[in-house]
C-alpha cells in the first residue's frame, strides 16, 4: 500500500565544507572538499519519504536564483510533487555546514525564501487534506508551521513535527501534533530534562506520541497509552551525519503510513539513517526502499 506524505517546510541549498577537525571560535582551518547539495529539513524529509516508497509532496518556497532552480530539479528527480513549491523574489535559503572526519557537523541556516512561508497559500490546505501524513519542522516561521498543523488536524491527517531548530513551542501548535520527533538535545530544550526517559515522560503530557532519537544509541518511543519501545541503532561507520534525523523521519512516516507496527517502522527508519550516515551529503545520501530492505536482511 502506497502512502501519501506532504511536507510543509524549508528548502535550502547546503554548502558543505569537509574538514579533518572543525574550527574553534576564531580559528581558521583548511578544508579538503566542498560540495553544494540541495537540502533543508523540509526538502530532506520529502525526498527521504519518496525514496522510501511514499507518494511525497512538497509545500514551501525557493528564490528565483540558480539554487532555487537546482532544488526544484532535484525534488522532481526524486519523484517529489512540487505543485505547492512557490518561487519568490530574492535568494533561496542556504545552510552552511562544516563536517569533520568523525562525521559530526555544525550548521548555520540562512532562511531567505523560507522566511516567506508564514501562512497557508491558496491550494495548500487541499494538498494537506489529500495526504495521510503531514511533516513539519521549524526552519520556516512558526505561524506557518502552526497554520499547517491546524489544517492537518482539521482534515484528519497525521501531524508529525520535528522541533528543529530547538525553540520553545506554543501550546496551540502542540495541541495539533500527533507525533513529535526530537533528538535528545531538542527534547532537553523543550522539557529541561537531559535524561531521555524523563524528557519522554514530560513530552507525552504535550503530545500523544513521541520518538526521541539518540544518535548512535538508537531511539526511544512512548505513547500516552503507556507503550514504550527502545530500538538500537545499526552499527556502522559514520562518514557524514547531515540529515540523518530527516532521513529517519521520512522513512518512519512512510512505514507508519503503510500500516507497519511501531517497532518495525522504527527499525526501518533506523536502517535508513544508518545507510545515510555512511555517505556524504544530505539528499544525495538518502537510501531507496530497496536499499533499506537489503540492508535489514543482511
Amino acid at each position: 500500500m502506497t502512502t501519501s506524505v506532504v511536507v510543509f517546510g524549508s528548502c535550502n541549498m547546503d554548502l558543505v565544507a569537509y574538514v579533518p577537525v572543525a574550527p574553534k571560535q576564531g580559528e581558521t582551518v583548511t578544508g579538503r572538499e566542498f560540495r553544494t547539495v540541495p537540502g533543508g529539513k523540509g526538502a530532506n524529509q520529502a525526498i527521504a519519504a519518496a525514496k522510501a516508497g511514499a507518494d511525497a509532496r512538497m509545500i514551501g518556497a525557493v528564490g528565483g536564483d540558480e539554487f532555487g532552480a537546482e532544488i526544484r530539479r532535484v525534488l522532481q528527480e526524486s519523484t517529489v510533487d512540487i505543485q505547492g513549491l512557490r518561487t519568490v523574489p530574492g535568494r533561496s535559503g542556504t545552510a552552511h555546514i562544516v563536517v569533520d572526519d568523525g562525521g559530526d557537523n555544525s550548521i548555520v541556516v540562512v532562511p531567505a525564501a523560507n522566511g516567506t512561508v508564514d501562512a497557508l497559500a491558496d491550494g495548500d490546505e487541499e494538498i494537506i487534506a489529500g495526504s495521510d501524513s503531514l511533516l513539519l519542522q521549524l526552519e520556516i516561521p512558526q505561524p506557518g508551521v502552526a497554520a499547517a498543523a491546524a489544517a492537518g488536524k482539521r482534515n484528519g491527517v497525521r501531524v508529525v513535527l520535528t522541533p528543529a531548530p530547538a525553540v520553545p513551542l506554543p501550546e496551540g501548535l502542540l495541541r495539533d501534533v500527533d507525533l513529535l520527533v526530537p533528538n535528545e538535545h531538542e527534547a532537553a530544550v523543550l522539557t529541561g530534562h537531559d535524561d531521555p526517559e524523563r524528557a519522554l515522560t514530560a513530552l507525552l503530557e504535550l503530545v500523544p506520541e513521541v520518538v526521541i532519537t539518540l544518535g548512535a544509541r538508537g531511539c526511544v518511543y512512548g505513547s500516552r497509552e503507556g507503550t514504550r519501545h527502545e530500538v538500537p541503532a545499526f552499527e556502522v561507520q559514520a562518514v557524514d551525519t547531515t540529515a540523518a534525523g530527516d532521513t529517519f523521519v521520512g522513512v518512519l512516516s512512510a512505514a507508519l503510513g503503510e500500516g507497519e507496527e511501531v517497532p518495525a517502522a522504527l527499525r526501518r527508519a533506523a536502517a535508513g539513517s544508518a545507510l545515510s550516515v555512511q555517505r556524504n551529503g544530505a539528499t544525495s545520501a538518502m537510501p531507496t526502499r530497496d536499499e533499506i530492505v537489503r540492508f535489514m536482511a543482511n
